[in-house]
């Protein structure tokens, strides 16, 4: 009799290490979907303008963060760039741009509030602006990306219809 409690006890704790173990893997593999669901945006795009043209370039650093560079090209000057990670941390994900000459060439983080196939929204309505960061995929070949928010009560949009580069 104490044999067999024994063993079912034993049973009973490994059937739970697995079970905690299942959970974990499944937490895991949740988390990575989100990020998975921007795999669309590795790559280069660019957008051509009267005042020049705008760059973005993203790569995939590893299962929980993509790494990009955006930067505005006028004749030969380079005349802005921002550096952006895109970061899985357990079931959040993070759009964190870092300007050189804005916000004291900090990151700020700007949480995923929308998640469609093809569709990314990001908020952080303490930012000053935008406030929201939006990209829309159009086709295997381009994208929308839009920044939004308030400046001075005043609600501002700017759309940035992007083409993969060769």
């Amino acid at each position: 009799m104490k044999i067999k409690l024994c063993l079912g006890l034993i049973c009973l704790a490994l059937s739970c290490t697995n079970s905690q173990k299942e959970n974990s893997r499944d937490k895991t593999d949740v988390s990575r979907a989100k990020i998975m669901e921007a795999d669309w945006l590795i790559g280069s795009w660019y957008n051509e303008t009267k005042k020049g043209t705008n760059y973005e370039v993203w790569e995939k650093y590893n299962d929980t963060i993509f790494v990009g560079r955006s930067y505005s090209v006028h004749g030969a000057d380079t005349v802005s760039s921002e550096f952006i990670k895109l970061v899985q941390h357990g079931d959040e994900l993070s759009y964190i741009p870092t300007v050189p000459d804005q916000n004291k060439g900090l990151p700020v983080a700007f949480k995923l509030i929308f998640l469609d196939t093809g569709k990314l929204v990001f908020e952080n309505q303490e930012h000053d602006f935008p406030q929201t960061i939006a990209y829309q995929r159009i086709s295997e070949d381009s994208l929308v990306a839009e920044i939004s928010g308030m400046i001075k009560g005043e609600y501002h949009a700017r759309q940035f219809p992007m083409a993969r580069a060769e």
